[in-house]
């Protein structure tokens, strides 16, 4: 089975070193991490992960304008985005999906579920 990679884009450092640590640890994926949105493109264009976690709120470029500029770009437009938000109720879970994106995982969530909540999403197998 081929290693899953995993594009982590948020700006807080504290979330990219949890979710690294545990996506790397607990489901044995490659994860790369980045501050930006626009870090986020130039990343995902270049390295072709299987999946993107996309924090919505960020400083340059919020997470819905980076998603949309992933949708227009051939390169990354079959990239499965999974958002990463602190507010998530079901009209924005409908509005997400409308949008074309897999899923939406609220924050704070659970590290150790982290693996399975994405897997779940796209429907990957993890291996434990």
């Amino acid at each position: 089975m081929t290693t899953k990679r995993i594009l982590v884009v948020d700006n807080e450092e504290y979330i990219q070193e949890v979710a690294k640590i545990c996506l790397e640890t607990v489901a044995a994926w490659e994860v790369m991490t980045v501050s930006s949105g626009k870090e986020g493109i130039i990343k995902a264009e270049a390295w072709q992960p299987d999946a993107i976690l996309l924090d919505v709120m960020m400083p340059d470029m919020d997470g819905i304008t980076t998603f949309e500029k992933l949708q227009a770009n051939a390169a990354t437009k079959d990239i499965p985005v999974i958002l990463l938000t602190a507010k998530i109720q079901a009209a924005d879970r409908r509005r997400y999906a409308q949008m074309g994106m897999a899923s939406a995982i609220a924050k704070p969530f659970n590290p150790l579920e982290l693996a399975t909540q994405i897997a779940t999403a796209l429907d990957w197998a993890v291996e434990n």
